[in-house]
């Protein structure tokens, strides 16, 4: 089950950077270029924070179900923090990407609750590009593509 859930969570990760990197370009090009406001532009930038919340949720499933997490517990906070490894995939990563996906939900929300067009797009360029740096700054390389 770990490993479908671990394929699971890799795979559809392409997705949420790939939809976060678009849904962040079109918001971005859209208050540069000053245009309005379009349901398009809505709902690009809704699938992406959709992808990106059941990514979180597999995330979530994927720590529950980590057979190293008993070596995680065995070892304590303490040694969680002192293992490059342990500390990655407890600690850093989850952290992180909650954060990011936090910024995500912000970045919407504010959007829904101005009418001018381009702090719609402001909320939702800036918050998602940056999501996306923290989303990428947290990903185990090492192991992504071993």
């Amino acid at each position: 089950m770990y490993q479908n859930v671990l394929d699971l969570h890799s795979y559809w990760a392409f997705g949420v950077l790939g939809l976060l990197l678009i849904a962040a370009i079109n918001a971005l090009s859209g208050l540069g270029s000053k245009r309005a406001f379009t349901p398009r532009d809505r709902q690009i930038s809704m699938v992406a924070l959709i992808f990106s919340h059941i990514q979180l949720v597999v995330g979530i499933i994927l720590v529950i179900v980590n057979p190293q997490l008993e070596i995680a517990k065995v070892a304590g906070m303490g040694g969680v923090m002192k293992d490059p490894h342990l500390r990655l995939i407890f600690v850093e990563h989850p952290l992180i990407n909650i954060i990011a996906i936090t910024l995500i939900t912000i970045g919407w929300s504010k959007h829904k609750k101005t009418a001018e067009d381009a702090k719609k797009f402001k909320s939702i360029g800036y918050m998602y590009a940056i999501a996306l740096v923290l989303l990428l700054s947290r990903i185990p390389w090492g192991q992504w593509f071993s």
